[in-house]
């Protein structure tokens, strides 16, 4: 295979998985550090060319899209409300990620989706946390939008560390734009981390979304410095 620095297991991640009968490589693409000022079609046409085989689906991060679309937002630059900072102390932080856990990013979830929604979300998540212990309904309302947010941790490589990376503007576009660029492979932006995930977008309809995110719920990008913001999906016969 070429260049087999680029397409490996990240630690701790295996590199193939099982679901049903199946069984799928799932291959990291390492890439450079990717900036606001590069082109997601051309970031990914630079790694993935030459690499993909007919029947793979191409899996690239909802971050690199969102920060080749200019929408990584310096802390420095973001003054969150204090409705804002009041949410922010009840969401749950865990070590995947501090999601909207800081004044910061629940304000870009407000801007984003709207006080009214993330107000209801809110609502609903403490009432059903509190009488029935059950977590995640603030997400499931909140939507999409909300649940995409990154927020700077402690293993998020610079200059990330210090910005707020929101989710990415027509990701089905986008990955249909990838698509043609790539000869037609099938495309998917995935929003995956430690803890599941989800598909913001997919270029072809017949794409099985569910089991993409079964593939790839262990997240095998990883989730620090890594510096493998796409990959591929291939199944492998038995």
């Amino acid at each position: 295979m070429d260049q087999p620095q680029q397409m490996m297991a990240n630690n701790g991640k295996e590199l193939s998985v099982e679901i049903g009968d199946k069984k799928f490589a799932r291959i990291p693409v390492k890439t450079h550090l990717v900036k606001r000022e590069d082109n997601i079609i051309d970031v990914t046409g630079k790694y993935l060319k030459g690499k993909i085989k007919e029947g793979d689906i191409v899996f690239v991060t909802e971050k690199i899209v969102g920060i080749t679309q200019g929408r990584a937002i310096p802390l420095k630059e973001i003054n969150p409300s204090p409705l804002a900072t009041f949410l922010s102390n009840y969401v749950t932080k865990t070590p995947a990620g501090i999601g909207l856990g800081m004044p910061e990013t629940m304000e870009m979830a407000i801007r984003e989706c709207g006080a009214p929604r993330i107000l209801l979300a809110a609502i609903v998540g403490a009432i059903t946390k509190i009488l029935f212990r059950r977590k995640g309904d603030f997400y499931r309302i909140a939507g999409p939008k909300a649940r995409a947010i990154d927020g700077p941790t402690a293993h998020t490589i610079p200059p990330y560390n210090e910005h707020v990376v929101l989710g990415p503007a027509h990701p089905s576009k986008v990955a249909t734009e990838i698509s043609n660029s790539l000869g037609g492979v099938k495309v998917v932006i995935s929003d995956i981390n430690d803890l599941g995930g989800n598909i913001l977008g997919a270029s072809h309809n017949d794409i099985n979304i569910d089991e993409v995110v079964q593939i790839l719920q262990d997240n095998p990008l990883g989730q620090g410095h890594e510096q493998t913001p796409m990959g591929i999906i291939r199944e492998l016969s038995r």
